[in-house]
């Protein structure tokens, strides 16, 4: 496998709570990128780099976030690339990046912060990892042990 670049965009995966006596754990911020101590913990058999674009809620990602990621796709020379970035936003961030046809680009995030004992991070970015070594270019969703084109994805989500 080539070199893997990991981007982080921020969402619940990211997000670190800190609890203090006035606010009762409800602040959160997005931290350092959760597939760094996931890829510290496995030793990953491959080689990564790993870059931030923005740290934010998906809910608040705005059209200029996205270009900056089109941007760093498009200019990378990693063929795969794995983006950690919020679920509720998915689809609009893969609608922009479906341009890039020559590279394979797989969205993931988690339902529960990667901080979290119980948080699914760790089994999706597994699921993206695995995959993207076989997927045609192309965007993804990998979410649940599931991976779906983007447009897929979101003709699932509509029919939820």
């Amino acid at each position: 496998m080539k070199t893997v670049l990991f981007i982080q965009a921020g969402g619940t995966i990211d997000k670190n709570y800190m609890a203090s006596s006035g606010n009762y754990g409800y602040n959160f911020e997005i931290s350092e990128p959760a597939v760094k101590s996931i890829l510290e913990r496995i030793k990953p058999d491959f080689r990564f780099e790993i870059l931030t674009v923005c740290r934010k809620d998906s809910l608040d990602m705005t059209d200029l976030d996205r270009q900056k990621m089109l941007k760093k796709c498009r200019d990378t020379k990693a063929e795969h690339i794995i983006i950690t970035h919020g679920t509720d936003r998915f689809i609009k961030t893969a609608k922009v990046l479906d341009e890039i046809g020559d590279k394979v680009i797989v969205l993931t995030g988690s339902m529960k912060p990667e901080k979290f004992k119980n948080s699914d991070a760790e089994f999706n970015i597994g699921t993206a990892v695995g995959a993207i070594n076989f997927l045609k270019n192309g965007v993804y969703v990998a979410m649940s042990g599931m991976v779906y084109s983007w447009k897929e994805y979101q003709k699932l989500k509509k029919a939820k």
